[in-house]
C-alpha cells in the first residue's frame, strides 16, 4: 500500500483509504450475492479491497502496508460488516456500487502509478505496471474466489480505463505538474471513462462467431 515517506503522503493515503473502501464494498457485495455467510463478505471484501496493493508492493520489492498498519484491514473489515447488516436496504441503490467500483478503479490506477513514480522515477512502463496490477489485481482475486472469469477479460471497458487515466497521468507529469494536480485529473479520467462506460454499454471488440 502506502510508503510514508513519501513527501506527498497524507495526499497518497487518503487516496489509498478511499480506495480500499471502494474496493471492499465491491467485494463485499459480490461475497452477498453468492450467498456467502458474514466470515465470507469480510475474507472477499479484504481480499478486493487490498489484493491489489499486496500484489504491487510485492513485485516493487516493497512489504506491504497492509501487512503492517491495521488501518487497511480494519477498513475493509468494518465494509464487511456493515454490508453484512445493510446489504438489504442499499441494495434498491445497485447503481451507486458500480459507482463505487469505478472510483476504486480510478482511485487505485494512479495511486500504483504514483507510487511506481517515486518508486523508480518517471519511467512509463512501471508506472502503468504499478497502476494496473493495483487497479485490477483485487477484481481478478474477487472473481477468482467466487469461480467467475474475470470482469477486466470480458466485460466494458475496464482495464482500458485505467490505462488512459495513467497515460494522462504519465503524460501531465512530463510537462512538469504537479504530482497531486496530475492525480486528480488522471483519477477523474479513469473513473468517468468507466462510468460512461457502464451507461452507455461501451465493450471492446470480440471474436465474432464465438
Amino acid at each position: 500500500m502506502v510508503d510514508f515517506s513519501f513527501p506527498i503522503d497524507g495526499f497518497i493515503s487518503i487516496l489509498d483509504y478511499l480506495g480500499t473502501i471502494a474496493f471492499a464494498v465491491t467485494g463485499a457485495s459480490k461475497a452477498i450475492a453468492h450467498k456467502a455467510d458474514i466470515f465470507g463478505i469480510i475474507v472477499l471484501a479484504t481480499v478486493v479491497g487490498v489484493g491489489g496493493g499486496v500484489t504491487r508492493d510485492v513485485i516493487f520489492g516493497r512489504f506491504p502496508t497492509a501487512f503492517s498498519d491495521p488501518i487497511y484491514v480494519g477498513l475493509t473489515v468494518g465494509v464487511g460488516i456493515v454490508m453484512f447488516f445493510l446489504y438489504v436496504k442499499f441494495k434498491k441503490q445497485m447503481s451507486i456500487w458500480l459507482v463505487f467500483d469505478a472510483v476504486g478503479l480510478g482511485v487505485f490506477s494512479i495511486l500504483g502509478a504514483s507510487i511506481a513514480y517515486h518508486v523508480v522515477g518517471l519511467n512509463f512502463l512501471p508506472m502503468l505496471f504499478g497502476g494496473m496490477i493495483t487497479a485490477i489485481g483485487g477484481g481478478i482475486l474477487r472473481d477468482v474466489f467466487v469461480r467467475e472469469i474475470p470482469i477486466v477479460f470480458v466485460k466494458e471497458v475496464y482495464a482500458i480505463a485505467s490505462i488512459i487515466g495513467i497515460v494522462i497521468f504519465y503524460v501531465i507529469l512530463l510537462f512538469g505538474v504537479d504530482v497531486q494536480v496530475s492525480s486528480v485529473i488522471g483519477i477523474v479520467t479513469a473513473t468517468g471513462i468507466r462510468l460512461f462506460a457502464m451507461k452507455y454499454n461501451w465493450n471492446l471488440p470480440k471474436v465474432r462467431g464465438t
